[in-house]
């Protein structure tokens, strides 16, 4: 049985001036006046213990639904740091050190280029002066990208080959990591920063290591002993919050 969100502690308590709290609520339910955001549930912890729970607006415009403490939200790149709590996981294991070459278990990087100059229908690319390591993905330092991104030549080959917001039909974890492989790097592995694909491809890694399916590994070893039976990769759920995305004007 789930356990029921509610405040359970003074927040002076742990720390907390209980006014400057409720100055959140009036800053964000501003947001839901101006048509800025249907609705929102926020929680305020520490030291495990709820100190401020407030709601307000609508989890389903449409359907008149309100927010509710037991809303779900998509979380979309919250997952980056569960996929690296598998991957440590791993790593305290001794299933790999965070220096060893990616390639060892994805073989299609096994000789990564990156580019160098022109245009995104006439690249220039060079061979990689180093491999990419785990901690290359861990630091979003290996040189991938995002189709989403529309700052580089590289990024518009991303969405040539179907990955912008999505992947391509039919494309599973595996099938995207090779196609990535396949593309030059934005920079040399671990000379800069650029948000990308990174956690996704270290995600296909913890699959190669521990011979599981990622959302199988996500819940036998970090969802089920934290008790987050709620959290997954899909869900049928009625009370997931409908999702709103901003429209020009």
């Amino acid at each position: 049985m789930a356990m029921e969100l509610k405040v359970d502690t003074d927040a002076e308590e742990v720390g907390f001036d209980a006014g400057r709290l409720e100055r959140i609520d009036r800053h964000f339910a501003g947001y839901v006046e101006e048509g800025q955001l249907p609705g929102w549930l926020i929680v305020v912890t520490r030291r495990g213990r709820v100190a401020h729970l407030a709601r307000c607006g609508d989890a389903d415009v449409e359907a008149g639904r309100p927010v509710e403490v037991d809303t779900l939200w998509r979380i979309y790149s919250m997952t980056k740091p569960v996929t690296s709590v598998a991957a440590m996981i791993l790593f305290e294991e001794g299933a790999f050190d965070l220096t060893d070459p990616i390639a060892r278990w994805l073989p299609e990087f096994a000789q990564p280029r990156v580019y160098v100059r022109g245009s995104a229908l006439n690249p220039l690319s060079e061979p990689a002066i180093e491999p990419i390591r785990l901690w290359h993905l861990l630091t979003h330092t290996s040189g991938l990208t995002y189709g989403f991104h529309h700052a580089h030549p590289v990024d518009e080959m991303y969405r040539a080959a179907g990955f912008e917001w999505g992947t391509p039909p039919g494309f599973d974890l595996a099938a995207c990591v090779e196609r990535w492989a396949q593309l030059p790097l934005v920079f040399q592995p671990g000379g800069e920063w650029n948000y990308s694909v990174s956690s996704d491809v270290l995600g296909r890694l913890v699959e190669v290591v521990s011979g599981q399916q990622l959302d199988e590994f996500f819940r036998q070893r970090i969802f089920a002993p934290l008790g987050m039976n709620d959290t997954s990769f899909g869900t049928e759920r009625e009370n997931l919050a409908a999702l709103y995305v901003p429209q020009p004007g």
